[in-house]
């Protein structure tokens, strides 16, 4: 969940991007890694209401089991792809590197949205079926209300800022235990639990469960987190400034 140039998720990379991958393998890193991350968010949810019906535990447990799921998936699939696993992630790489050209190009983007978001309705799918739970079944939890929304667009705009921010200081070795720390606690501070991410947002729609979202809700949460991910970027610019150093008589 971090920038492929010069190293997410966001999300969006812990390490350099080796240029031998080829796109094909990029997308499918993308692909599988975002299955996974709602593999995780779904099925703990499941096993947490299955355990107890306290609804701090279960969010504890769910938020949890993200934490470290993604903290492993940024390791392993970072050299990859960068372990984007969230479209505003990589639609702010491009926007960030568009005229120096190392970033993605548009093909690259629309390859790893696509495979994001294949993967993120693909693992919603997964983690039903490992619980018996229907396959596909859309979630009745609305998720429309105003704070909500607000709630995302400070969840994605932190996420931005982190990433963008490391990869300004240099510091992108620390994205998988970073990242993945402040999603953990932004499921805690932001009134959404952190959603932060458009394809999760899509995925989390088509299960009935804890982690679920209300179709009807996800337009606004893309929306609010397209937002986000702007006022992250411009807190970017504003924070991490760069000076030249004064030229030499």
């Amino acid at each position: 969940m971090s920038p492929t140039v010069p190293a997410a998720t966001a999300v969006p990379t812990p390490v350099p991007v080796p240029a031998r991958s080829p796109l094909a393998a990029r997308a499918a890193a993308e692909c599988v890694g975002t299955a996974a991350l709602v593999a995780v968010v779904v099925g703990s949810g499941i096993q947490a209401t299955a355990l107890t019906q306290d609804v701090a535990l279960q969010l504890l447990a769910n938020s949890t089991a993200t934490v470290l799921g993604l903290g492993v998936l940024i390791v392993l699939l970072g050299p990859v792809s960068g372990a984007h696993f969230n479209p505003v992630v990589t639609a702010a790489e491009w926007w960030t590197s568009r005229r120096s050209g190392s970033g993605p190009t548009a093909r690259d983007v629309a390859a790893y949205v696509s495979a994001q978001t294949a993967g993120a309705i693909g693992g919603a799918v997964l983690a039903d079926a490992m619980f018996g739970e229907p396959l596909v079944k859309w979630s009745t939890h609305d998720r429309s209300a105003g704070n909500l929304l607000l709630g995302e667009v400070v969840a994605t705009a932190g996420l931005v800022l982190l990433i963008f921010g490391l990869a300004r200081t240099d510091r992108l070795r620390f994205a998988p235990v970073a990242v993945a720390s402040y999603i953990g606690a932004a499921y805690w501070f932001t009134s959404s639990t952190s959603f932060a991410n458009p394809a999760v947002t899509i995925g989390r729609a088509f299960t009935d469960t804890f982690a679920g979202i209300a179709p009807g809700s996800v337009p606004g949460f893309v929306a609010v987190q397209a937002l986000g991910a702007v006022v992250g970027l411009a807190l970017v610019a504003v924070v991490f400034t760069r000076t030249e150093a004064p030229a030499s008589a």
